[in-house]
């Protein structure tokens, strides 16, 4: 991946180039200063911190006449005129630099095989993006009850030193039992292990995702706008 971000640049400030162009450079697919992962593994696509119109160019080449990109940047970044905004999302980072990971007894590795309980998870509680092969981004663990997955977290981008948990999700049935602050603490533990630093993103009006993470001792770092496009026909 070609580009530079600079020694003065936080590799959070652009997530999902500083991990496409580090970490899981073996995900990235690439044109000119344009990089996404496979559309199967998560819709992120990156661009350099201030792009040009050669760099979108070099986006739309990389995704195909009316192609479609996602996009987390700041609200200044905004596509050429010829490109159709689709999805305009105000969100915000949070990063735990201080949050100490708690290891969580009744959870469970997940891997490909798990894939199917979990697209079905994340279709009954629309936590994001979450595609067959996103599984491969990263540790996964569940929690599972008469043998029926009902709630999860795991990892996604990975700028270097640092991992993005997301993914977290519990079945509407078992809300209030504080399964998903059990995941995550577990998922930072093994971050923690690795010796790096972990951080997510939520949705800028989704308060209670919010307040959660900040109970467990995260702090909002940025905001961020999660930016849907589809490319000039």
């Amino acid at each position: 991946m070609s580009g530079n971000l600079g020694s003065d640049r936080h590799p959070l400030d652009n997530p999902a180039w500083s991990a496409l162009a580090g970490p899981h450079a073996h995900f990235a697919e690439c044109r000119g200063r344009a990089a996404r992962y496979p559309g199967d593994v998560t819709p992120f696509h990156a661009l350099p911190e201030q792009p040009g119109a050669a760099d979108w160019a070099d986006l739309a080449a990389l995704v195909g006449p009316k192609g479609w990109a996602l996009l987390a940047v700041d609200a200044a970044v905004r596509p050429p005129a010829d490109w159709e905004v689709t999805f305009d999302l105000e969100g915000v980072q949070l990063v735990g630099a201080d949050v100490v990971g708690k290891a969580e007894p009744e959870a469970v590795p997940l891997g490909p095989a798990d894939v199917p309980e979990m697209l079905a998870l994340v279709e009954r509680t629309r936590p994001g993006p979450f595609l067959p092969r996103t599984v491969e981004l990263g540790s996964y663990l569940g929690i599972r009850r008469d043998g029926v997955l009902i709630a999860m977290a795991g990892e996604r981008m990975h700028p270097p030193g640092h991992v993005e948990i997301s993914a977290v999700c519990t079945d509407p049935a078992h809300r209030g039992e504080g399964l998903a602050s059990r995941l995550v603490l577990a998922v930072v533990a093994g971050i923690r292990e690795r010796g790096e630093i972990p951080f997510l993103h939520a949705a800028g009006d989704n308060t209670n995702a919010i307040r959660l993470y900040e109970a467990l001792g995260f702090r909002q770092r940025r905001a961020v706008t999660f930016l849907g496009a589809a490319a000039p026909a």
